[in-house]
């Protein structure tokens, strides 16, 4: 039976050390910012990206993953006579699906290659990749791997707010008006991701309240079952995380925690300040 090689990119910010102990591959997309292109993640790093964006005037843009970039990790696995199975960014969010999809259909759409619209990024995208990678460790073949990444999704949910509302205007996820308004109220919104797209779910009053109040919706979307493994990130807001972490650990008793950061890449359209919160209720629940 062929090892099931997986594949996944930057915008999950996927810790180091779970990357080399799946042996993921990781294809960065791209920042640009100041007149200078990045790798995400490899030429630029979170903290010191938030830290420079937090001080900059300069809104920073990205870019998909090009064809050529999936065209070489992807030729590679495959002559190592490895089958591979790409989970990335949700098509909703970025065109970097697309480029994996015309790559693979530039080697002659290989049936030992399967590209997946995962409908998910960040943490969310990470607790995905592991499941997957921790049953492909144990040998199970490419389409069992594909199968139960379209079972996770259903088992995967996150949830994340801003500290300022002034990235997602500048990128024009809301207008000025609600700006404005939002911010004088002190109104922080909860958002999700659903279907693969950024949802507004509600506003609550203060940061410290939306932290709060993710934890309890994420406890209502589990409802009792389990066990379950979350996974708590943040753009420059790290004691704020772990306070929403605790709060997390206590109510939902996770079988594991894996903490991250924002890549970049997203960042770039939320801003310093963001935590959120993913999860994924075991499969042997």
């Amino acid at each position: 039976m062929k090892k099931v090689a997986i594949v996944s990119d930057s915008s999950a910010y996927i810790p180091r050390e779970y990357v080399e102990q799946y042996n993921l591959s990781i294809v960065p997309l791209t920042v640009n910012w100041k007149g200078e292109t990045y790798y995400d993640g490899i030429d630029i790093q979170a903290t010191d990206f938030y830290q420079q964006l937090a001080e900059s005037k300069e809104m920073a843009t990205t870019s998909q993953v090009t064809v050529g970039q999936f065209l070489e990790v992807f030729q590679k696995l495959l002559s190592e006579g490895k089958d591979v199975l790409y989970l990335g960014i949700s098509k909703g969010l970025s065109a970097t699906t697309d480029s994996a999809i015309q790559a693979k259909k530039e080697l002659g759409d290989p049936q030992n290659l399967i590209v997946m619209d995962t409908k998910l990024v960040s943490m969310a995208l990470t607790l995905q990749v592991l499941e997957v990678a921790r049953a492909a460790e144990k040998g199970i073949t490419l389409e069992e791997c594909y199968q139960l990444a379209q079972d996770a999704y259903s088992r995967i949910g996150v949830y994340f707010t801003v500290n300022t509302l002034e990235y997602l205007h500048r990128g024009g996820r809301i207008n000025t008006a609600k700006r404005m308004l939002g911010s004088a109220l002190n109104l922080k919104p909860i958002m999700m991701i659903r279907e693969g797209k950024i949802e507004l779910v509600e506003s609550v009053r203060s940061y410290k309240k939306a932290l709060a109040r993710m934890v309890e919706l994420i406890e209502k979307d589990i409802d009792g079952r389990g066990p379950v493994r979350i996974g708590p990130f943040h753009a420059l807001a790290f004691d704020e995380m772990v306070a929403m972490e605790e709060m997390a650990v206590e109510r939902l008793q996770p079988i594991e925690v894996i903490r991250s950061e924002v890549s970049p890449v997203i960042g770039s359209h939320v801003g310093p300040g963001t935590v959120s919160l993913a999860y994924i209720i075991d499969k042997q629940s």
